[in-house]
């Protein structure tokens, strides 16, 4: 199984816990990671390995905001730089038009970090293959996209947008200039001008 067929397998049994939870909530009943496991049909040794704590579970379960598909996001995208800026955005975005709900969950998910050593709290990244996706056809190396798609991740979504408001003092608008500028910059240090440009040793 290819790295990215692991990524998407994991995702699925994330999304299939998370559909329990949310039917847990709807129909009043606490929400335990054992019992979503059990509706999900997916073992708990399976399951605590997503979820060590049915608080965050529950909360992101709480966060029932739908994700459209990557070919609906980067529709009309016709180079990876363009592809990556439109992911990007897109991730801004959803963060902008639920800011509470982000962060109410950014807060539970920090809270359920604190219960490991070091803290630490696994979330479901669904930025991470949207990024892999829009790279491909780059020619950059596996470590290099993966270096590339870990930076394009902490640039944008709730974090990014925590960031700009609370510490730059950002309006929504700056906020959205800023993530395009930063997604450029880092593709002009991996990919150089153009799409599939790559920098040559000792210019970056």
């Amino acid at each position: 199984m290819s790295r990215h067929e692991r990524r998407m397998q994991k995702s699925r049994t994330r999304e299939a816990l998370l559909a329990a939870a949310r039917d847990l909530i709807a129909e009043g009943c606490p929400v335990t990671v054992a019992d979503a496991a059990a509706r999900a049909r997916i073992s708990k040794a399976t399951a605590y390995r997503y979820f060590s704590d049915p608080g965050s579970m529950a909360a992101e379960a709480g966060l029932a905001i739908a994700v459209l598909p990557y070919e609906e996001i980067v529709a009309g995208a016709a180079t990876p730089r363009e592809r990556v800026r439109a992911v990007s955005l897109y991730f801004l975005d959803l963060s902008l038009a639920h800011e509470r709900a982000f962060r109410q969950f950014v807060a539970r998910a920090l809270d359920a970090s604190l219960a490991v050593d070091p803290p630490r709290f696994q979330r479901g990244a669904r930025r991470i293959p949207m990024f892999e996706r829009a790279l491909e056809g780059t020619g950059l190396a596996a470590a290099e996209r993966s270096a590339l798609v870990l930076a394009l991740t902490a640039a944008t979504g709730s974090e990014a947008m925590i960031a700009l408001f609370d510490i730059g003092s950002a309006d929504p608008e700056t906020a959205r200039r800023t993530v395009v500028t930063i997604a450029d910059a880092l593709l002009d240090r991996f990919l150089g001008g153009g799409a599939g440009e790559r920098l040559s040793p000792g210019t970056a």
